[in-house]
């Protein structure tokens, strides 16, 4: 199997929990064993790549110059970007955990999910500023987070 079908399936399987994400009713836990599964398979394969290409790359973490010439190797590049789907997909489940304990509405969350999806750290920002105004509401009203 080439490192392009890899690459396919990985966002396939990566798609696949977004999708769950966004879409599963508030409240049911399933979405969660979805999500975790889909990450659990993609992680097994980033292991898989470092296993198998990154004891022939050349490169290293000290330096930027080091980084890029690190991941010219395609296997590690794609280990990198397996590594990106894994944690962006774990940030976004606990976006949507985070979600129906607050009770805040899929209107709400979608957005920042979508930001997740897309530019991983600024949905994460996201969420956190419409966890924090949701947390301040119902602290003012006198209710807790369940």
């Amino acid at each position: 199997m080439s490192l392009e079908q890899v690459f396919s399936i990985a966002g396939g399987v990566a798609m696949i929990g977004w999708l769950v994400l966004l879409l599963a009713p508030a409240g049911s836990a399933w979405p969660g064993r979805v999500v975790y599964s889909a990450a659990v398979a993609l992680a097994m394969l980033y292991a898989a790549l470092i296993g198998a290409y990154f004891s022939r790359s050349q490169g290293g973490f000290g330096s930027l110059a080091d980084v890029a010439v690190l991941f010219a190797t395609p296997g590690v590049l794609l280990a990198g970007w397996v590594h990106y789907l894994v944690f962006d997909l774990l940030v976004g489940s606990w976006e949507r955990s985070e979600a129906d304990r607050l009770a805040l509405s899929r209107f709400v969350l979608a957005p920042c999910l979508l930001l997740t999806f897309l530019l991983g750290p600024l949905g994460w920002l996201l969420f956190l500023a419409v966890r924090h105004v949701r947390m301040r509401a119902q602290l003012v009203r006198g209710s807790s987070p369940a």
